[in-house]
């Protein structure tokens, strides 16, 4: 069965427009997905899905911990406006935005010359900024060649370029999706720099675990099943797809119907 509960817009740091996204994944033969841009919904505003395919309300909000960059998706959310899931996710982006401008600053004390504008440029329409829009400005003023250097040699820890994140918790960002009467899901736990934390999570309440993810070897997805079978967690996937440039895989994941079974059970 081919779904993908992961995928992103220009609403954060993808480059498809949702109905672009949308089209992507009819022509790919997706039967159920999800758009979880980066703490904002806007992608959903709007947005018509052609039958027969079916469309999970989702978002991705990021959060850290213990040293851990944890991303939290959640889904079955409601739309509307003034909740307190809104209200976080508003501050969410703030702290985003606070955040690049921290970047920029860093960057050009460094002798890179981009600023603010140039980064808001990449954004577009997008409310929820990132990383990626500082990368796409400093490829198209010349800086680097593409994202992969840009991130490697200036944006990550111990580069020029590099702020660390001041997200909410996982556990905070669990609560919230769950009083909106969310499910939450861990999202690519392979790229949590420790596995324990999961345990943590599900004593908190956390709901599912991102099973099936591009970059999961073998042994870790067969890890994550058995955790999620341990703890009676939701299995899910996503191709996690931002832009066909540099995601050649393009949209979609084929999961076992008995794997992705019961989770489409719980956002039905």
């Amino acid at each position: 069965m081919i779904v993908d509960f992961h995928s992103h817009t220009y609403e954060s740091d993808g480059t498809l427009s949702p109905d672009e996204l949308c089209a992507a994944m009819h022509k790919r033969g997706v039967a159920v997905f999800s758009i979880t841009d980066h703490d904002t919904l806007g992608a959903y505003r709007g947005l018509s899905v052609p039958a027969p395919m079916r469309l999970v309300v989702g978002i991705e909000i990021n959060t850290t911990y213990n040293g851990n960059e944890a991303h939290v998706l959640g889904y079955n959310l409601p739309l509307s406006d003034g909740t307190p899931l809104e209200k976080m996710l508003q501050a969410n982006r703030s702290a985003r935005r606070e955040r690049i401008g921290e970047m920029v600053t860093k960057l050009q004390a460094a002798g890179y010359g981009i600023t603010m504008d140039q980064v808001l440029a990449e954004a577009g329409k997008g409310q929820s900024l990132g990383r990626p829009h500082v990368g796409k400005a400093l490829i198209r003023h010349g800086h680097v060649t593409d994202i992969e250097t840009a991130f490697r040699s200036l944006l990550v820890r111990g580069k020029p370029g590099y702020v660390p994140s001041t997200h909410i918790t996982p556990h905070e960002a669990i609560a919230a999706i769950q009083a909106a009467g969310g499910i939450s899901v861990l999202a690519h736990p392979g790229r949590l720099h420790d596995y324990s934390m999961i345990d943590e999570l599900v004593e908190h309440g956390l709901q599912g675990l991102e099973v099936f993810y591009p970059t999961h070897e073998a042994a870790q997805v067969q890890l994550f099943r058995d955790v999620a079978t341990k703890h009676g967690l939701l299995m899910s996937g996503g191709s996690d797809f931002h832009d066909i440039r540099y995601h050649k895989r393009g949209v979609g994941m084929e999961i076992d119907e008995a794997d992705i079974k019961p989770f489409l059970n719980a956002v039905a």
